[in-house]
């Protein structure tokens, strides 16, 4: 790694930073109150490396036992935007352990990789986010600030960016870096999500009297057919983004009736559908035409068709040449040696919500392969997580210092 004079002036706790994502990993951290794991621990370990710092974190409760974590750290060096670094802490449930060559948890290194749920999807991240801000603040003042911050749940409803957003800690950000794995890409843009569920109402009848009954299944049936011809229609109005692809409308779940009952019409069918959408595609009009095409099938059959929205997540399209993009580009290259790699994120992030609901310019850049998080020997190497940790400090410093900041808040 050819790493700039100007780089190499701070300097890296590197085997900090790999002790500390260990540290992180051994520590269980998912979202299951009946076993008694949570976040809470994990949060805990952030808060008090931070208080090691010299740091002052403020922890608040996104849902009970669902802690944020939340320190601002002053540059010293006069005026300037603030700039977010954002990691969360919680992970997605290891699966069946024989699934694994490794403890889950172990944070086992090998072969210059340290296994284990969450070292990728992201406590190398947050480990990163925290080494590189410590070391650009020991390298001496820089102007503005810098938010670090590790939130609760990213992986279930986003209850704690929600609660970050609402609780108007956003409203001096000026602009986000977020630590999720993405394999050495920048990504200014993501995917957006909708997610719906959508319940027919029908009549229960026997099911050699058919003619009695106003069954859901076959008004059930219909809709996902017609999600096929949404999603056709969507590709050719939008085409496939250079970074992200296709949008897709997907329907994942269905339910109707009981299998100890198959002589029943049931009086209820469900359709859960996941769809993930591309910078251009709107929402809301996206949202009647579910809406309309569920009430026509239901009018057809006498069905009463139900459309709930339980996640509305608008892609994230950042320009590259929005001001954090820039100087984490610039930093890329001064410490690769490399021109940057610009990508997208397939699924959403914290970032998404940043953004869309808090106004906040945002991009995604951190250590880990980009399809790994959620697998069984789920790993990180080493050197991407020292990489980062270089590049989030030289990109602060960048961005912080920068004299043109068009587009900061």
């Amino acid at each position: 790694m050819r790493v700039s004079p100007e780089v190499d002036a701070i300097r890296i706790d590197e085997d900090g930073v790999v002790a500390f994502t260990q540290a992180l990993v051994r520590i269980p951290s998912v979202n299951d109150p009946g076993s008694g794991r949570s976040e809470q621990p994990a949060a805990d370990l952030v808060a008090a490396k931070m208080r090691e710092f010299g740091w002052e974190p403020v922890v608040s409760e996104a849902a009970p036992g669902r802690p944020n974590v939340v320190a601002v750290v002053d540059g010293g060096g006069g005026d300037g935007p603030t700039l977010m670094f954002e990691g969360h802490t919680d992970v997605v449930t290891e699966g069946a352990l024989d699934t694994w060559t490794v403890d889950p948890f172990g944070a086992e290194i090998r072969d210059g990789r340290l296994y284990g749920r969450g070292s990728a999807d992201m406590k190398g991240g947050v480990a990163a986010m925290l080494y590189a801000v410590r070391a650009l603040q020991l390298a001496g003042p820089f102007p503005g600030r810098i938010k670090v911050c590790a939130l609760a749940d990213e992986e279930g409803l986003m209850l704690g960016v929600h609660h970050f957003v609402d609780s108007g800690l956003a409203a001096d950000v000026d602009a986000a870096i977020v630590c999720e794995p993405e394999a050495g890409e920048i990504c200014p843009v993501s995917k957006g999500a909708l997610r719906f569920r959508v319940d027919f109402h029908g009549r229960m009848a026997h099911g050699a009297m058919p003619q009695h009954a106003r069954n859901p299944i076959r008004t059930a049936g219909a809709f996902v057919v017609r999600l096929a011809d949404l999603e056709r229609e969507l590709h050719a109005r939008h085409g496939a983004h250079p970074h992200l692809g296709l949008p897709y409308v997907t329907p994942t779940v269905a339910t109707a009736g009981d299998l100890d009952q198959i002589n029943v019409i049931p009086a209820y069918a469900t359709v859960a559908v996941d769809v993930r959408t591309v910078p251009g595609v709107d929402h809301p009009s996206l949202v009647e035409r579910v809406r309309g095409i569920a009430a026509a099938l239901g009018a057809d059959d006498e069905v009463r068709a139900e459309v709930h929205v339980l996640v509305d997540r608008p892609p994230v399209d950042t320009p590259v040449d929005a001001p954090v993009v820039v100087a984490l580009a610039a930093a890329h290259t001064a410490v690769t040696g490399e021109e940057p790699t610009y990508g997208g994120v397939p699924g959403t992030t914290d970032g998404t919500i940043l953004t869309a609901r808090g106004g906040v310019p945002s991009v995604v850049y951190g250590p880990g392969g980009k399809w790994i998080a959620h697998q069984a020997d789920e790993y990180v190497e080493l050197a991407d997580i020292v990489r980062c940790t270089r590049v989030y400090a030289e990109a602060a410093r960048r961005y912080l210092s920068a004299s043109d900041r068009t587009g900061a808040r």
